[in-house]
Formats: C-alpha cells, structure tokens, sequence
C-alpha cells in the first residue's frame, strides 16, 4: 500500500488536498468557529499549523468547494456563497525597521488588490489604502469581506529586546489593525493569529469585541495532532515506531483540550525514519531568553514549579516582558493543571511539555550561558552516579562542572550576591538529562531546594551558600517524609558553597532510614 505524502512545510490547503498529502481534518472546528464569532484571536506556538488553519479558512470562505469533499465541512457549508478575502501575512521574512515594516504592509496590500481585481486610489497611507480596499471588495462582490491575519506579532517579536524599535514596530502594526475596527460594517469574520498576546489596548487600537479562544476548551484543538490523530490518521506511517517514546518526546502540548502533538515534530519524526530529535527546537533560536535570564538573573528551578493565574497567561507589555509568560506563549511552557484557587479564581500549574523541549531548552541554557566545553561528559558523568547511587561521584561531577564555568559570562553581579546562581546550574544539568526535577519542591516543613525522582531512588538536595549545616535541616525539617510512600531509596544530600572559591566547599549525605 502506498503512503500519503507527508506536507511537510506546505501551508496551502488546495496542495494538501490537490496532491494527497495526509491531512488532519480541522474544517469542523473551522465551522464552529465561524458559526459563533466575528472577530477572532489565536495564539499559539510557532510551526504549530496556524498558517495551514488560516489558509483552510481561506478556501471555506472563497467557496473552493472540490478541496473539501469528504470533510467535516462539506454538507454543511453554504458553497454558493463566496466572500471576499483579504490576507495579510508576517510569516516569512524578518523586519528589522520601521521602514522595512511599511513596505512590507505596501506589498502585502498591493498583492491583495491584485487577488481581488481592485485599485485603490490611496496611495500616500497605508491605514487609508487598508480601509479603502476593505470598503471597494464589499462593494464589488456585494458580499462582506473577511480579514485573515497570520502572524500578527512577527515583526515586535523578532525585536523584542529592542524596547525602543519593538514599540515602533508596534505603533505600526496599530496603524494597520485599527482599520478593522472602524470597518466592522463591511466586515463577515476576521481571525488574527501569532505567537504573542499583547495588551488589545496595545496592539488591536480599541477592538474590544474581538474573542480570544487560546484558551477556550471548545477551540483546543485547533491546531497540532491528538493522539487520536496519531493513531488514525497516521497509523500507516507509524507502524514499527515506538509508540510510548513519541508520546514522550513530542507529545504534552496543553490548550486545555486533548493533549497535542506539534505538527512539525511529529512528521520530521516520520521523515526520518523515526530517529528521535529536537526537530521543532532546532527551527527557532530562543536566544532573546538567554538575554532575559543573564538580566534578571532568573532562578531556573522555578520552572519546574510555576502556578499562575489567568492574567499571567495572558497579554505582556514589551516595556515588561515576564520570562514566565514568554515561555508558554513561546511553546517551552504549557499547562499541566488547571483549578481554582482559595478565593476562586482560575489557576494553572505549568510544566515544560515533552522530552525534546526538557533536553533541548536546558541544553541550550547550558551552552549559551555556562559554556561548558565538557558538556556531554559531564552530563553522562552525572546520570552515571544518579543511575550507580553513587554520590561521591557525583559531587566530583559538580565541582568540575563548577570549575570550568566562566562566571562573568552569566552575571555581571558578584557571585556572592547571586545565591539562586549554584542551584540554578545544578538544575539545568539534570533537567538537561532528561530527569524528573522538582525545583523548591513544597512540603508541609517547607521547601526543598531540589529533588530527584529516579525509578528506583530519590535525591533530596539542599544548598548552602557561605553557611553551613545543609544536610541537617533536610534532617531537622524532615523533608524525606514526603516520599516515604514512594517505596524508593531516598537520599539526603547537604551542599555547601563557598563564594569566594565559587565551588563546592563541603558536602554530606546518607541514606534515609
């Protein structure tokens, strides 16, 4: 039996469906979408299919009726009924100034004249060749027109450590999106879409209707594979694969529907013979993190324990950018659980999602900012001694890993006035092994600075800076007792670091009885 072709890069619903390439059907989550809003906005992480989404959009409402047989959508669509549409796309290339950004939006404008047979005869602004376009389609096809927006962000978020040029990008980006709002008489649907969310007040100019569903538990699945998916749709092409590691791997994407798979991952994985990677990593760069954790000094542990609220989740200014925030909009973030608090307010607890964003976003933090240039030693080093229980290797692990690290590389501050800096390398090793790492793990004695769930142990680890006594307040607030019922062998282990030698000064440990 021969295979569908897998539309590995290919954005264009019509060459999916054209070409047979394997398509995941979302046209029944497009027609719910269009039944209930008007102005719609979706965030999610990049390559995650938000450009095929948007072009599928396209094709349903310029009525391209052959591309959808067989689909959710086909019986129950009106195909007589075509609108025009206007596409604006930030997806490809990058902005690098206000004037590249004009010209951009220019061409964008012009293509869409062309694709509608129109001329507009505003010529010196772009806010007034928007509205004039907008206004001349609904009057040529007698049908309201519909605005689809790919990439919203694009242009700030590539400047986004650039706080004087990302707000000039952004006051031009208002100057374009403030024509939808006074243009909803000619307007049937507009879906925006990126990365980001930021502030309507600051980017969308006052469109106070327009509905976010990024978190709307109908619209989960709107973009990226279910597992249902997976064993469906990709059936054929997963046979032989393990199973259990691809879910590992790639699966862990939380929008508070199914869990998802991100799409580039999973057909890279297919591509390549199912060779396990960090596919969907490898295509972005998150070097502007690297720049947020060295200037705020960020204590890495805190991402293995992140609850928050709505609001946190939601829109970020560019004048305060939130590590935590930029993360899960990024994708190296989502949620893990949802509940509502004391005072009944929603919350969320957050986890990295999979293996391959673990290995890959600690290694990366590794690499950029410990420089370590014994790396894959030291790293097989520790998870040899965590494997052997071996605790005395595994210190010595530690001092040479903190030996080697070039501290001014990290902080410009004094070690000594950084404390969160010993447990924060510790914890980006481990978690770059891909281990089950608890940072400020809470008890009911307090807080546990680091612990390790290994399959057949468990390390518990406390540091000290210029102080001493570690191991005995793991004993004196005993922080073991958490984990009795794991049935595992629990290790106690005291760290000290001395600030001025910037390393391992002492340590203790032994075995929990």
């Amino acid at each position: 039996m021969k295979l569908k072709k897998l539309p590995i890069g290919i954005q264009t619903f019509s060459k999916i469906r054209e070409d047979n390439f394997v398509y995941v059907d979302k046209t029944g989550i497009a027609y719910d979408l269009i039944e209930k809003y008007q102005y719609v906005f979706l965030s999610r992480p990049r390559r995650f299919g938000k450009s095929l989404f948007v072009d599928t959009l396209r094709n349903i409402f310029e009525g391209n009726k052959e591309y959808f047989k067989d689909l959710a959508i086909f019986d129950k669509w009106n195909w007589d009924k075509k609108h025009p549409v206007i596409r604006i796309d930030f997806s490809k290339g990058r902005v690098e100034n206000k004037e590249e950004l004009e010209d951009s939006i220019i061409r964008t404008l012009k293509n869409n004249q062309r694709d509608l047979n129109i001329e507009c005869e505003e010529r010196n602004s772009i806010a007034g060749c928007f509205e004039e376009l907008i206004r001349k389609a609904y009057e040529k096809y007698q049908e309201k027109v519909v605005i689809l927006v790919d990439e919203y962000d694009k242009p700030i978020l590539d400047n986004i450590t650039d706080t004087n040029l990302a707000n000039e990008l952004r006051n031009g980006l208002v100057n374009l999106y403030s024509v939808i709002k006074g243009s909803d008489e000619f307007i049937q649907f507009a879906f925006i879409t990126g990365v980001s969310k930021f502030a309507k007040t600051s980017i969308f100019s006052g469109l106070n209707n327009i509905e976010d569903i990024s978190l709307n538990v109908e619209f989960g699945d709107i973009c990226g594979y279910s597992q249902n998916d997976l064993e469906t749709v990709f059936k054929d092409h997963l046979e032989g694969a393990n199973m259990q590691m691809v879910k590992e791997w790639y699966n862990g994407y939380n929008f508070l529907g199914s869990p998802m798979y991100n799409p580039f991952d999973l057909l890279q994985f297919i591509r390549n013979n199912f060779m396990f990677k960090n596919y969907w990593f490898e295509t972005g760069t998150p070097s502007f993190l690297i720049n947020l954790i060295r200037k705020n000094q960020y204590y890495l542990p805190d991402l293995s324990n992140i609850k928050t609220n709505e609001s946190f989740l939601g829109a970020f200014s560019i004048e305060n950018l939130n590590i935590e925030t930029i993360l899960y909009q990024s994708g190296y973030l989502t949620i893990e659980t949802q509940s509502v608090n004391a005072i009944g307010e929603l919350e969320y607890k957050l986890k990295i999602p999979n293996k391959e964003v673990q290995l890959s976003l600690n290694n990366y933090i590794i690499e950029n900012l410990i420089q370590d240039r014994n790396l894959s030693t030291n790293r097989t080093n520790l998870f040899i001694a965590l494997q052997d229980k071996n605790i005395e290797d595994f210190i010595k692990t530690l001092k040479s890993i903190f030996a080697s690290i070039p501290y001014n590389n990290y902080t410009k501050n004094d070690i000594q006035n950084y404390e969160g800096f010993y447990s924060s390398v510790v914890y980006v090793y481990l978690s770059s092994l891909g281990l089950n790492i608890i940072g400020e793990d809470v008890t009911n004695k307090g807080r546990i600075d680091l612990t390790i769930i290994m399959p057949h142990s468990i390390f518990i680890l406390e540091f000290k800076v210029d102080g001493k006594n570690a191991l005995e307040q793991i004993k004196d607030k005993n922080y073991a007792q958490k984990y009795l019922q794991e049935n595992k062998d629990i290790y106690l282990i005291g760290i000290e670091f001395d600030s001025t030698e910037k390393n391992i000064s002492n340590f203790e440990w032994e075995k929990n009885s």
